[in-house]
């Protein structure tokens, strides 16, 4: 969501510590979208509410505008959202992922061997039997195919800007975020498939591809185009990037906020109907943030990892690229369903939580060697 020039400022002006996070009398280093992300969705989510009960036949007419599988006003925003951040990540990066081994390793484990089977397991735990009682009979599986759905994606450019906020290294931040992208094109799909089968819930294979070749393939196609054109013949190439991505930011926010009115445009007779839903969605994935985070923080601690390392391995294990579990949620069982309304609680709940984490790796930094 342009966090690449959010990225620039904060490399320009030294990296802040965790006092930056509240207002001080240089200002805030998180531009406010981002710094209040959380809110701006709370406030999309209420106005999608109301537009679901004053307009629902103009609801009902945007969720008709598909194809198959794909909505195109949502495919439209999705694309909005996710090309600019494709455009901050440089796989030429990945000629770097062997200077920092131990950061790399923690984070591919608990990216692709551990976070999607946790969330997948705490989904069943909570949806298949202790939150059973207060949700409709036969919803379960889409509860956890939400949830599935963010924890088998780590998180993209959003890793940007809690690596800088904790003076993480950037090159590994950016070899990490790029293998991480490198990775996801081909690991998504048969984690998501797998996980979906093991808990009885049927996906057909052709939807879930056909999303990550929208949602994933082409983006990061574009994004790498748009980056060679850019850069060919420069040699100021970080700043020709964050310029570009200062133009598109806008679109990539109102992609995120027009989103999630939609969504919750066509989730407002649930929601009202259930009001404390979205509370139960929240449990088990701040319970995932937290134990990812702290699994991660742990071992990069034990294994003697520097905190400039350790710090962002650790967060990008946490954070979800919710864009594409949003997409791939409509994509698979459509803009109305408890699966979409589930990955959209996520970018609820994920920006107060990593802040909370950013503040805790700063208030550590002494437990790692110098």
């Amino acid at each position: 969501m342009g966090v690449s020039l959010l990225a620039a400022w904060l490399t320009q002006h030294g990296g802040p510590s965790i006092a930056a996070l509240c207002a001080s009398k240089r200002g805030d280093p998180m531009p406010v979208f981002e710094r209040f992300l959380s809110v701006w969705v709370a406030l999309a989510i209420t106005m999608g509410i109301a537009l679901g009960q004053v307009a629902p036949n103009f609801v009902s007419f945007l969720a008709s505008l598909e194809y198959g599988s794909v909505n195109f006003v949502v495919a439209i925003l999705i694309w909005a959202m996710v090309y600019p951040m494709m455009v901050a990540v440089d796989f030429a990066s990945l000629a770097r992922v062997h200077e920092r081994p131990k950061g790399m390793i923690i984070t591919l484990v608990v990216n692709w061997l551990i976070k999607p089977f946790t969330m997948a397991l705490l989904g069943v735990v909570f949806f298949d039997y202790l939150f059973a009682p207060f949700i409709a009979p036969g919803t379960s599986g889409q509860y956890i195919a939400g949830l599935i759905l963010l924890g088998a994606a780590p998180c993209t450019a959003m890793v940007f800007v809690w690596s800088q906020l904790t003076k993480g290294d950037p090159n590994y931040t950016l070899a990490q975020v790029s293998l991480n992208d490198a990775i996801m094109v081909f690991a998504y799909a048969p984690i998501v498939a797998l996980l979906l089968g093991v808990t009885d819930i049927t996906v057909p294979w052709e939807t879930l591809v056909l999303s990550v070749v929208l949602y994933v393939v082409i983006p990061l196609a574009a994004g790498i185009l748009t980056r060679v054109w850019l850069t060919r013949g420069r040699s100021d190439t970080g700043s020709v990037v964050a310029g570009f991505t200062a133009k598109v930011k806008p679109f990539s926010i109102i992609g995120l906020l027009a989103t999630v009115v939609l969504l919750f445009g066509f989730q407002g007779g649930v929601i009202l109907s259930q009001p404390f839903v979205i509370a139960l969605i929240a449990v088990p994935l701040l319970i995932q943030s937290y134990g990812m985070f702290g699994l991660a923080y742990w071992a990069a601690k034990a294994w003697r990892v520097p905190h400039d390392v350790a710090a962002p391995c650790a967060l990008i294990g946490t954070s979800n690229f919710f864009e594409l579990a949003v997409a791939v949620a409509i994509g698979l069982f459509g803009l109305n369903s408890i699966a979409a309304l589930v990955t959209v609680v996520g970018v609820l709940v994920e920006v107060p939580v990593m802040l909370t984490l950013v503040w805790f790796a700063n208030r550590t930094r002494h437990w790692f060697a110098a």
